[in-house]
């Protein structure tokens, strides 16, 4: 058995980038950043701050579109997934990004609409949201 899953609560970078495929599937693409603070051996508070990639599917990247915004502050849920290329120089290179499955806004919303009045965290689940055709399924049945 094993475990791929991502949890995460940062900021988001930029207002996601979005594509609608030739097959009618929408694609959302942006960073989110997450900050880890410190103190070093001099006493000093040091906040050190990391960068994921987060890749949002279909029905759910419809929703990231219209409601995910620089500055936000998003709860999500995924797994990893890494991919190759080769470079103009023909150096293989690899990329790690976050295959968002839910996402879940938190902190005050200034859109009513999007996440309320900042009281309620509103969640947005992908039970429906399916990858393009080539994703590996899950398994049906778990074993515990």
């Amino acid at each position: 058995m094993s475990v791929n899953k991502v949890i995460l609560v940062g900021h988001v970078g930029k207002d996601p980038d979005v594509r609608h495929l030739d097959s009618g599937v929408t694609v959302a693409r942006f960073s989110l950043a997450t900050n880890e603070t410190y103190t070093d051996k001099t006493g000093k508070k040091v906040t050190q701050t990391e960068w994921h990639n987060i890749v949002v599917w279909s029905k759910l990247a419809e929703i990231a579109e219209k409601y995910v915004k620089a500055g936000k502050l998003l709860y999500i849920e995924g797994r990893l997934k890494t991919s190759s290329y080769d470079d103009k120089e023909g150096v293989k290179k690899y990329k790690t990004e976050v295959f968002c499955d839910n996402f879940r806004f938190l902190g005050p919303s200034g859109n009513a609409e999007a996440g309320g009045n900042g009281s309620q965290a509103k969640s947005v689940e992908a039970a429906t949201v399916a990858e393009p055709q080539g994703s590996i399924p899950e398994p049906d049945d778990l074993p515990f």
